[in-house]
């Protein structure tokens, strides 16, 4: 779904210098489209909710141009010029009503995620931040990584949601980390920003949503490939626990 970055000269471990390696302690990951293929759900999802109001279908592709920035914009992109405010607030009231039920089974973990994270998960810290709102991305979480993540949050009341960096910050502040410490993984220049924005080093995937180039414009350090490619490329990062 995102172009090909192959004329794209990503950076390697042996690039960064000898004083990046085995500094971090925690990898936070961005959901819809890093972690979880959840287009046809959100496509399905969000057409439900138009029919409702007998506005007209979407794409996929379509609705694909919409995400990025939560369910309301995404609403707000999908329905037609000039609706009424109140109008968007019903049917995203509908849509976080409807989340868990309509369309859920099209969810899915992107091929080789799972094992990544298992072999991640022995060596650092693993979180979530996501531009979801908040009890959505808590429930997608739990079903697809039980156990797996220790920090996990959506879009919340107080919290600017990406590109503002408050959502990684307060993730820092609570797993007492150094933004020099952590890693932030997204498919989206808006995840890139929202990374570099609060000090943190940026990893962009290619299998997401977005141009793969416009994820190295934006300052990421690395395109990873697959999420085999990510493991390979963070290992050398990772803090070396001394017994």
């Amino acid at each position: 779904m995102s172009a090909s970055a192959d004329t794209v000269a990503p950076h390697t471990a042996a690039s960064l210098d000898d004083a990046a390696l085995h500094t971090i302690r925690a990898l936070v990951f961005d959901l819809d489209g890093t972690l979880l293929d959840t287009l046809p759900h959100l496509t399905a999802l969000t057409n439900f909710v138009l029919a409702q109001q007998h506005f007209p279908q979407h794409t996929q592709e379509e609705v694909l141009s919409y995400i990025g920035e939560g369910g309301q914009k995404l609403l707000m992109r999908a329905a037609p010029e000039n609706t009424p405010q109140d109008v968007i607030d019903a049917m995203f009231q509908q849509w976080k009503e409807k989340f868990y039920t309509h369309g859920i089974d099209l969810v899915a973990p992107f091929e080789g995620i799972n094992d990544m994270l298992a072999t991640l998960k022995t060596r650092a810290l693993l979180g979530v931040l996501s531009n979801k709102f908040d009890a959505g991305c808590i429930a997608s979480v739990q079903q697809h990584f039980p156990n797996t993540f220790c920090w996990v949050h959506g879009e919340r009341a107080g919290i600017p949601r990406k590109p503002q960096p408050d959502g990684l910050q307060n993730c820092l502040d609570e797993l007492q980390l150094h933004p020099d410490e952590a890693i932030y993984v997204g498919d989206s220049v808006t995840d890139i920003d929202a990374a570099r924005s609060a000090g943190m080093r940026a990893i962009g995937v290619s299998w997401g949503y977005q141009d793969s180039r416009a994820l190295l414009e934006h300052g990421a350090s690395y395109l990873a490939k697959s999420p085999c490619d990510l493991l390979t490329y963070v290992e050398p990062l990772l803090f070396e626990r001394r017994i």
